[in-house]
């Protein structure tokens, strides 16, 4: 049997679209259920600026109390700032984000694409003591621009992998991308840069993201993100729909004979955890009106 590795981003996309926050207390209780649960890594949380994202304030906080083993840790940086207080923070590996949409880049990240690799690339070079990996967001589908050509998805993995960066997210963020289209921009990736370690982020617009999972795990693709109980989305992309349940992508992949290594019925106790972190959330106040 083919092993997958399956990490979940609840901690950081699942809460990142909600309207509360959630203590940093009950987030480090579900980091140790899904620990108990098998799951080998855990993106925690996102280096950005609480203003934008209040949901993830506390990531300085965050890391330093998470357990010491069990899983590998992964957060997410946006620019040069985010990286510097990621490698500060230490525990864990730094996710470069860059959008394959110039409109994305200018909503989620304040500049283009071509600005956003070299400034992420310089960061590369200030910190070779850290692990870098990274992930295209609308690798597929922009909520602006539409499709995304696979030659401009093979020219931004390059740009990554010429950084040093061999694992490589694709995510399809708003959730609407058909299996054939994933599937045909993965091998186009793949035949243009067959060094690369690839790994999927589907949200689940359409009800199709299942399918592609198991149809991308049986051409040879190994990793896949899902967030505890379906949360997440994008606040800087309209239309966003939530991620792939972790607790359905593992019960898919073990009924179509791949192995994970998570234990679905703590899975199960950890989404239910999510859900009460959610529902019991400090509500975030609305803005005040000019």
């Amino acid at each position: 049997m083919s092993h997958v590795e399956v990490t979940d981003v609840y901690l950081r996309d699942g809460l990142q679209d909600e309207a509360v926050v959630v203590p940093t207390a009950t987030k480090l209780e579900i980091a140790r259920a899904l620990i108990a649960a098998g799951v080998p890594r855990i993106e925690v949380t996102s280096f950005v600026h609480p203003r934008r994202v209040p949901q993830l304030a506390d990531a300085d906080d965050l890391v330093a109390q998470l357990p010491e083993r069990g899983a590998t840790y992964a957060a997410l940086v946006l620019n040069d700032r985010g990286v510097d207080r990621a490698v500060a923070a230490g525990r864990t590996q730094v996710e470069l984000v860059v959008s394959a949409s110039e409109a994305h880049s200018a909503a989620n990240a304040g500049r283009s694409i071509a600005d956003a690799l070299s400034g992420l690339a310089g960061s590369v070079r200030r910190h070779p003591e850290a692990e870098f990996v990274a992930g295209v967001s609308t690798a597929f589908e922009c909520p602006f621009e539409g499709a995304i050509t696979p030659d401009r998805l093979e020219r931004i993995v390059g740009a990554l992998l010429e950084m040093g960066v061999t694992t490589i997210g694709l995510a399809d963020t708003l959730g609407t991308a058909s299996t054939a289209q994933v599937l045909a921009s993965v091998d186009a990736v793949r035949e243009a840069h067959p060094g690369a370690a690839l790994s999927l982020h589907l949200h689940n617009a359409n009800g199709q993201a299942l399918d592609t999972v198991i149809a991308a795990a049986r051409e040879g693709i190994d990793r896949f993100d899902g967030a505890l109980a379906g949360y997440g989305g994008c606040p800087f992309a309209p239309g966003a729909h939530g991620n792939l349940a972790t607790e359905s992508i593992v019960a898919a992949l073990h009924a179509n004979g791949f192995t994970t290594g998570i234990g679905e019925a703590r899975l199960a106790d950890a989404a239910s955890a999510a859900r009460r972190a959610v529902a019991e959330g400090t509500p975030i106040p609305a803005p005040a009106s000019a």
